[in-house]
């Protein structure tokens, strides 16, 4: 996490710019999608991280701030409700401290004495979808998911067919108007059984539909269109609070959820109320040693001030109360043997290593498979296949190996692989980087269609017709594998034609754009190779210079051969040699703004053989020109232009060369030799390095009419 105190205001400001927009993200997939990427600890992890730089930069904090939102906005086809009473979300404590602070607070809000007593509700956080049920005359009228806290999904027709949900409340005693307020879960043990029904329904049980995890099962189940879906799913439902009510039936925390149960629907049989500290954790220990036996999945335990007029009088901060607190568990361990180290390929070309486990239970779940992350995590762990490691799902999530309980043991260490696994060409390792990345892009069949993608994508070849969903069609039939594969479908056509949503039209479309670009644009191309580092600008650059594809060729056999011509010297260290080396590297390329990086991308890519096959072949189907940037007279001519922000209706690298082609210089970064900036959302220190420089300012909009003035709008 980073240190506030080591952050300059700038650097805090652009920090917490990403950390709204990373966690609003990982919201919308959690919340809205039903697909987190993280765990659980690591969104809190995050969470406290701008939590501390809120803390430490009161000034900053954002209108966007995590700590203002609740949720994620839903965009389901399901219809839109809005709640009476925002939904509201919880602060979490992760440690004993974190507690008595929380008491300490509700004692100086409400200035009792240090040593007052404050009763407080205990009961398990369970890990589901939060949903309001909204009675009137004691019917049920409406159930809503939580969604952004202020609007969510109507989902009364699901909600009717759990059995845990009674259609009328129970009692003479039901006020006119009652908003129920709880998790819709799924037990432990129906979750597989119904992954296992899933699989044993489906056609095909490679396609089955499996989840991933009850949380995830509950909540594709109950935002359901159909609601005989809902049904067919073994749903339930925990109550744990209240909105919208006309009467309360009780004056404490404890006595309007003894009404609920009263009324017939589920409480947990784990609520409690407690009057101290040392009794309030003795619960949370007692719920933390019964969470692996418990029939649903749980992250932790909730506590709420019990005296309604308290928490009437400490009301709420943005986004959750201020009486109460989720005290989270720490992620469940267990140990087991790794039995295996596999290595995936992914799209990028990333070496990723898989542990394969004994199956143990983590948490109520089988894990089998565990991810080690990359080479340096194997080495720091030291572990080899028949290892006994110790296993964690932290958050519940995601599971990993935290310690090696026989790393003593006397076998040899599991070595990284050097070459891809997949396609058998070099694998290497950048300096400053973690990760292991095969350099055959163009060959290997776990990046083909992610770099055929990208060889058609906009910003390289720009191939009409040729989108994912064909791309992937004709590398299943065989037909592509490598960029010239593409120039040779024309040999398909009469196959083509006989599939299904191929007429004469659309191929005859598609085969035109492909002529279209027999004579492409050099630095399209060579930015559509998808050379590492070498991004459409820097093509450019170098091609500014060399001119030609065969002089690219060139300066990688150069760079080669001085990467094998130098040594260090007696007595040199590492680091000052190979600092020496990439100064050498970068003054034989010669273009500014282009350094070692991307000559020993260069260079990695033509050592390949199976690369300049791929490269040989692709020439052998395309002529592009020599590259000569045209430039128009503009406003902006020999000026030195500096894009920052987010840019909204481009790519940075379209601005860049939209600049270049009004014959401006595109810098990366503020200096006293800049002349204009453009700024968009979200401009961090450029920005204020531009008002302290007195350089001209102008926002996207102006920079278009710029553009339009000069004839390339």
């Amino acid at each position: 996490m980073t240190d506030p105190a080591a952050m300059t205001e700038a650097e805090a400001a652009n920090r917490l710019m990403r950390l709204a927009k990373e966690i609003a993200r990982h919201n919308r997939l959690y919340h809205d999608q039903d697909q987190p990427e993280i765990t659980d600890a690591q969104y809190d992890a995050l969470m406290r991280e701008n939590n501390a730089l809120e803390a430490a930069f009161p000034q900053l904090v954002r209108s966007d701030s995590p700590n203002r939102q609740v949720g994620a906005a839903p965009t389901s086809a399901l219809k839109k409700v809005r709640h009476a009473i925002r939904m509201m979300s919880l602060d979490n404590g992760f440690a004993d401290e974190d507690i008595a602070e929380f008491l300490a607070r509700v004692r100086r809000f409400l200035a009792l004495p240090g040593d007052a007593p404050v009763a407080l509700t205990a009961e398990p956080k369970i890990d589901g979808l939060s949903c309001s049920l909204r009675y009137e005359k004691g019917g049920l009228v409406l159930a809503a998911t939580r969604g952004d806290g202020t609007t969510g999904e109507d989902v009364t027709a699901n909600a009717r067919t759990i059995a845990d949900i009674p259609e009328r409340l129970a009692g003479a005693d039901v006020p006119e108007v009652f908003e129920v307020r709880g998790e819709v879960y799924m037990a432990k043990a129906d979750f597989v059984a119904l992954n296992e029904r899933l699989l044993a329904e489906a056609d095909d049980p490679a396609k089955a539909r499996q989840f991933a995890n009850p949380r995830n099962a509950a909540a594709g189940s109950l935002r359901q269109k159909d609601a005989h879906v809902t049904a067919s799913r073994p749903l339930r439902f925990l109550a744990h609070g209240w909105g919208e009510c006309s009467a309360l039936p009780g004056a404490t925390q404890w006595e309007v959820m003894q009404a609920i149960a009263a009324w017939g629907l589920p409480v947990s049989d784990l609520l409690t109320c407690v009057d101290t500290l040392e009794a309030i954790l003795a619960h949370y220990r007692r719920i933390e040693a019964e969470r692996a036996e418990l029939p649903f999945d749980i992250d932790g335990v909730v506590y709420k001030v019990d005296r309604l007029d308290w928490q009437q009088r400490l009301g709420f901060v943005a986004k959750a109360p201020r009486w109460a607190i989720a005290h989270k568990f720490p992620a469940e361990r267990a140990q087991t043997t790794l039995e295996a180290i596999d290595i995936q390929v992914g799209r990028t070309g990333k070496l990723t290593p898989v542990g394969r486990l004994t199956p143990v239970t983590v948490g109520g779940v089988v894990v089998s498979n565990v991810t080690l992350h990359n080479a340096d995590e194997i080495a720091r762990l030291g572990v080899r296949p028949g290892d006994r490691v110790i296993v964690q799902r932290a958050g519940d999530v995601i599971p990993q190996v935290v310690d090696n309980l026989t790393r003593e043991d006397a076998r040899p260490p599991f070595l990284f692989p050097d070459h891809c696994p997949v396609c058998g060409s070099e694998a290497v390792r950048e300096e400053g980087e973690v990760d292991i990345r095969c350099t055959g892009g163009l060959v290997c069949a776990a990046q083909r269609f992610e770099r055929l993608r990208h060889f058609v994508s906009r910003g390289a070849l720009d191939i009409e017709g040729l989108g994912e969903k064909t791309i992937q069609e004709f590398l299943d039939l065989g037909w592509i594998s490598e960029p010239a594969d593409i120039f040779r479908l024309p040999a398909h056509r009469a196959d083509l034609l006989g599939r299904e949503g191929w007429k004469e039209k659309s191929v005859d479309n598609l085969f035109a754009a492909i002529k279209a670009k027999r004579e492409p644009d050099a630095g399209r191309l060579l930015f559509g190779l998808g050379i590492r580092h070498v991004g459409a600008v820097t093509a450019r650059d170098l091609l500014k210079r060399y001119t030609r594809l065969p002089a690219i060729r060139a300066l990688a056999q150069e760079i080669i051969a001085l990467r094998e011509s130098m040594a260090p010297v007696e007595g040199e260290e590492e680091s000052r040699f190979l600092n020496r080396r990439d100064k050498a590297i970068a003054e034989l390329i010669g273009v500014e703004n282009v350094g070692a990086a991307v000559g020993h991308a260069l260079a990695d890519f033509f050592h390949e053989p199976h690369n300049v096959e791929v490269w040989n072949d692709l020439l052998r189907e395309v002529s592009p020109p020599d590259y000569v940037v045209e430039t128009t007279a503009s406003v902006v001519t020999g000026k030195t232009v500096v894009f920052t922000g987010k840019l909204e209706t481009m790519s940075r690298d379209e601005a860049k060369a939209q600049a270049e082609r009004l014959g401006a210089k595109a810098a990366g970064s503020v200096s006293a030799r800049t002349d204009l900036v453009v700024a968009g959302p979200g401009a961090g220190s450029k920005l204020k390095q531009a008002a302290a420089l007195g350089i001209e300012v102008i926002d996207e909009a102006a920079w278009a009419e710029i553009v339009k003035a000069a004839g390339q709008g």
